[in-house]
Formats: C-alpha cells, structure tokens, sequence
C-alpha cells in the first residue's frame, strides 16, 4: 500500500471542496427548517442545484485536473532529466559496491578525456574507497582525488529510489539497488594550485645558535678566531641565500632568518645539510662547531612564528644541541643530533640557578621532592640532596616514592629514624596531594616529562615548580615550572644537584655519610662506574661527594649483583642477535628476578661490550608490558630511536614501553626503526 505523503493530503482535501461546501449547505439549510419552512423551502432550491454543481465538477473536472497536473509533472520531470544529462557538472550515481548505474554527458565526456572506459567509479578514483561507498549511516561525505592531472573534490550523497516495500510498476529497482550514491564532481585543479602557492609563499622564522662557540674559539689561537668566526658566518649565510631567504646576526653567536615555506621541504631533504657544513670548518680549532637550530611555521602571523621559533630552539638546546627542531601547528619534527652534548666548563649557570633556586624555596614553608615512576638510584640520590637543602635551609620537606624497587631499597633503608631521620621524610602521591597547599613548592628531579613524573597530579595542583634533569627534552615537558634547569651533557641528576648544594648558603652544606652515599651512587649507576656520560664536572662532584663522606666500597657492596640476576643477564647476552651487522638485539627472561628492568638494562650494557656493536635493545616483558633499554657508545643516537618507538632518554641511554604487543611483534618494529634509521643516514 502507497504511503501518503502530507502534500498528497493537502491536495486531495483541496479538490474534495465543492462536496465539503455542499454538505455544509445541507446542514444549514436542515437547520432553517424549524426558523421557517417558507425560507428553507426557497432555499432547498438553491441547494439542491449547489449540490448538482459540486457533484459534477468533483466527479468530471477534478478527473481533468489530475490529468493537467500529471502532464505538467511528465514534462516538469523531462524538462529536469535533461537538465541533469546536460548540466555541466559531472555527476553519476552508483550502487553502493562502486557499479555507475547512470552518468550524465558531462561524466561521459571527462572519462572519454582521459580515454577511461569504466563501469566502477572506484576504478578512476581510487580514493573512493570500499568502506566509505559501504557507508552505515548514510551520512553525506566528501572525496578528494585526482583524474590525470586534475585534482576533484567529489561529494557523495546516499539516497534511496524507493521507500521500503515500494516499487515501482515494473518494478524496475531490485532489492540490492534501492539505496544509490549520487556523485558530484567539482574541479578543484585550481583551487588546489593557488593554495599550495599561498602556502609555498607565507614565511617561516627560524633561528640558529652556536651551541659551543666559546669552547670552539679557545682551541684556536687569537689571530686565527676571527677568521673561524667570518667562515661560520659564511657557510650560514650562503645557506640561507640558496633557499631565497634573509638571515641576521643578533649577537656573536646568535642569528635569525626568514625563508619561504616551500624551501623547508628542500632543507627537509637535504636534511638541514648546515649543521654538518659547519662541522667541516676546520681552521685548527680542536672541538668542531654546531649549531642549534629552532623552526616555526603555520602560525597565524610571524609573532606567532617567532614564539614557536623560541620553543623550538629552548627544545633543541634542551637535547643537547647539533640540532633542528621544527615545530609546524602541534607537529614536531627532529632533525639531527649527531654529536655528543658539548660539556660547559664554567659553572655559572649551576651558581645562578642555585641562587635562582634559593630564593624561591625562602619564599615557601615547605618543600616536595619527587622523580619518575619506578624511581631509580639516580633519581632517589638527587632527590636526597633536594632534601638536604630544604632542611638545611630549615623548610619542611618530603620526598614522593613509591613502593621501593629492588635497586633503591639498600639506599633507602638507610634513611630510618634510628639514623636521625623523619619518619615521613618518604611519602606517596596521596599524602603529597594532601600535604600541597599555596606555601608548598615541588621540585621535579631527573625527569622533565609530566606523565613519567611519580604523581603528575601535583603538577596541576600546584603554581611554583622547579625542574631539574639531565635527560634531553621531548615534545612532552612541564611547560609551568618557575624555574628549569636542564642539561643533557650531565651525567646525571645527582651531579647537578652536588654542583647546587656547593653553592647554596655561605659556607655550603654539610653532607651525612647516607646522603653522599646516595647522591655519589646515582652518579655511579648512571655513568656505569665513569664510563659513560662523563666529563669533568663529573668528577668534580663526585669528588665533592667523596670529601662529604661517600665510601666507595659501601657502596659497591651496596650493588652486587645476586645469582639470579646475573644469570638472566647472561642469558638475554647469549640470545641476542645481531642485525644489520651492528646492531644487537635480545629478549631478557628476567622471571624470578626482583628488579626485570634493571636486568634488562644491565644486559643491554653488557652487549656493547662486544666488539662491532653500535648499539643494543634488550627486551623484558613485565606484567603484560614489554619494556625496552637501549644503549650506544657514541655511533648511534638511541634517543632519537626511542622516539620513533614512543620513548626518549639520552644519545647513548634510552628507552621506551610497549602495550598489549607480542616480543615478536616488538622486534619488528625495532627492526624497522633500525632501517629507517640506516635509510636515512642517522648511523654513523
């Protein structure tokens, strides 16, 4: 049965009038009746002819009415076939599985253009795919693809020829094809052409810093710095000028230009080729130059540009230099990072955020100290000498940790209320939550990302944070923090905090035993025993350290290993393979151990010991996650490795975690990291 529509209604009450008026007139002519039957007589009358009138032009006329709007509905219906047919706009309809049920001349012509002979419209624009065609909730879409060399933007629009259970009198339209998706094509050649125009033409800001230009000058001889200096200036300008830009010398080591946005795809491919241009130069100087350089682009205007010129450039100084960071909108992108961090030899910096550092704490009644998650003995060791300041400075103070792992629990046990300590010098993140209040400061050591932090809800809680680390920034950082003090070429976060505590107060800090213990042994861990990481402020601290009381053989004694460790450590060594010639990787079986990552990490140390290796990524699942630890000599950037994996760290010490992946899975993706990384020359 047809389904009546509402305008169908509407016309069939309007034809109906002539029998609606004549029962009208009946009535009323009924209800004369009674007021006077002379009247109603004389009225009958008339309303019997009124009522042969209706009758007839109901029964005859509205029969040539509906004829008159049939034939103006045919040729209203042929006069709109032909538009579409002939329209210039190519439009086509489709079943849903791409078939092209009917195209118009315009379709016609533009597939004979191209010399397509098609039935699928799938098979002359690829971009329509199956899933969209097969599009569940009919929802209107818009493609964008290309035929030969013009680009179209093709909307889809789903309908249906018949309602559900109609037909038509021939029942023309099978079941499969009721619903249909009307395609219309609009060339967008030009529009695309002019946009990729606006966007080559807008301007990008950047700038460049000399990361060791002081260090670099002093290996030369006086009369020889000026001619290192007009080489460096050179080799920058000349690379501007090939890419038509402009750049500007700010200060002797500092500069600014502007390029176009098209010629950043140049510097892409060549992959910033002046970073190793100035390497090269080469006038005796000692130790090479690099360069840090931040990008901004896809700003609203060039302030905007500028700011994130600024970020990008505070990003790269933070990893450590011989960099490119290009932030484009919220994409980050590296490029880079070679060289190994260029350690400073001044101590200037460590003095003023020493005293930066002290007078913020004087400003507070209380202090909360706290590293990243499954802190390590570098973490716990740095955030003891936070400790100490805020106590020798007679503030209150507490340290965030969680449940003690297997590598902190020996330095830990040693901070007891038998040893003259608190007992709620350790507390866990809900108890800092409620000890926070607007007189409280939190310090954040060894980590700059807020989700490694042990309870990232204090970052939000609270409006004075400092942080401290030796890890190089990542995309994710704690951008509120009052005060930063991040330096990749340290060794470690205990380091940084010993050249603090010499500076804090007149005559410094006096140390305990446990306390230079614990700071002496992060040092210690992170360096893997001086090896690693380490310069000469390195030993300077740990010399400090050594003065204050820290034993050595305590502390060796502190970190021998037990027999199960060593013999899952053994076993991932013995499992490792070797890919790409130079590149070890294992999977550590760490079960029964009581610290598996640590393992794992001690493992990935042991493989670099083999010769020919580059560099290591040792495996070990916990708990459902599979937990990665990569190490380099000097060959390889595993951060920049990490990162492609989702992790970070150092040049020569990362890592990173996978979730709900197999350790076959996991070796993959290393694998093809590694091939990228070889692919694009970020191996030395």
């Amino acid at each position: 049965m047809k389904n009546k529509t509402k305008e169908g209604w509407a016309l069939s009450i309007y034809l109906s009038w002539p029998l609606i008026l004549s029962v009208i007139m009946v009535l009323v002519n009924l209800a004369l009746i009674p007021v006077s039957r002379h009247a109603a007589a004389i009225m009958g009358v008339f309303t019997a002819a009124y009522v042969l009138i209706g009758l007839w032009m109901y029964f005859y006329t509205r029969r040539g009415l509906f004829a008159g709007l049939m034939n103006f509905a045919s040729g209203f219906n042929s006069v709109q076939q032909r538009l579409m047919r002939d329209m210039n706009m190519p439009v086509a309809i489709c079943d849903t599985s791409g078939g092209i049920l009917w195209k118009n001349r315009a379709f016609r012509e533009l597939l004979h253009s191209e010399n397509i002979s098609i039935g699928n419209i799938q098979a002359a624009f690829p971009d329509i795919t199956k899933e969209i065609l097969l599009n569940s909730e009919n929802e209107d879409a818009i493609v964008h693809s290309s035929l030969g060399k013009r680009r179209y933007g093709i909307e889809l629009i789903w309908t249906r020829l018949a309602e559900d259970g109609e037909t038509d009198e021939e029942g023309f339209f099978a079941e499969t094809r009721k619903e249909v998706v009307v395609c219309y094509l609009t060339d967008e050649t030009e529009q695309v052409r002019l946009k990729k125009q606006y966007q080559d033409s807008k301007m990008c800001l950047g700038l460049i810093s000399l990361d060791n230009y002081d260090e670099a000058l002093e290996t030369v001889e006086d009369v020889r710095s000026s001619l290192l200096t007009a080489l460096v200036d050179r080799k920058i300008s000349n690379y501007i000028s090939s890419m038509e830009g402009i750049v500007k010398k700010l200060e002797k080591d500092k500069y600014i230009f502007m390029v176009m946005d098209r010629y950043i795809n140049k510097m892409k491919e060549d992959r910033f080729s002046i970073l190793e241009d100035v390497k090269a130069v080469n006038i005796g100087n000692n130790l090479p130059l690099t360069l840090s350089i931040g990008i901004g682009m896809e700003g609203r205007g060039y302030r905007e540009n500028y700011e994130a010129a600024r970020a990008s450039m505070d990003l790269a100084l933070g990893r450590g230099g011989d960099q490119v960071v290009l932030k484009s909108g919220s994409q980050i992108l590296y490029f880079g990072g070679k060289a190994q961090a260029v350690e400073k030899n001044t101590r200037v910096k460590a003095r003023v955020k020493a005293q930066a550092f002290k007078e913020l704490l004087e400003s507070k009644d209380k202090m909360i100290v706290m590293g990243h998650k499954n802190g390590d003995v570098d973490s716990l060791g740095s955030s003891i000498g936070f400790w100490k300041i805020a106590t020798a400075l007679g503030k209150k103070a507490y340290i965030v940790i969680g449940p003690a792992n297997h590598s902190v629990k020996p330095l830990r046990m040693r901070f007891t209320e038998e040893a003259g300590y608190s007992k709620d010098m350790f507390v866990d993140g809900n108890r800092a939550l409620e000890l926070l209040d607007s007189s409280t400061m939190v310090v954040v050591t060894d980590v700059n990302r807020p989700s490694y932090t042990e309870e990232p809800r204090l970052l939000a809680a609270c409006d004075t944070i400092v942080v401290l680390d030796h890890h190089r920034k990542s995309s994710e950082t704690i951008d509120t923090a009052v005060l930063s003090y991040v330096e990749p070429f340290a060794s470690s976060a205990s380091e940084m905090v010993a050249e603090i505590i010499q500076y804090i107060g007149d005559d410094g800090i006096k140390l305990t035993p446990q306390e230079a213990d614990a700071m002496y042994s992060g040092i210690v861990i992170d360096t893997q025993n001086f090896t690693n990481q380490t310069g000469v402020r390195t030993f300077e601290a740990a010399a400090f350290l050594r003065r204050s009381g820290a034993d050595v053989v305590r502390i060796r004694k502190m970190f021998r290993e037990n027999l199960a460790d060593y013999k899952a450590k053994a076993d991932a060594v013995d499992k490792a393979e070797i890919y790409q010639e130079h590149f070890a990787i294992s999977v550590c079986d760490a079960e029964g151990t009581e610290a598996p990552t640590v393992v794992g990490a001690q493992a990935a140390n042991s493989l670099l010991e083999i010769r020919g290796i580059k560099a290591s990524v040792v495996m070990t699942e916990v708990d459902g996650k599979i937990y990665l630890s990569a190490r380099s000599i000097d060959e390889v950037n595993v951060q920049v490795m990490m990162e492609k994996l989702g992790g970070g760290g150092h040049k020569t010490v990362a890592g990173a975690q996978f979730h709900d992946i197999t350790i076959d899975e996991a070796r993959e993706k290393v694998k093809l990291v590694i091939d990228e990384m070889l692919r694009e020359g970020e191996v030395s």
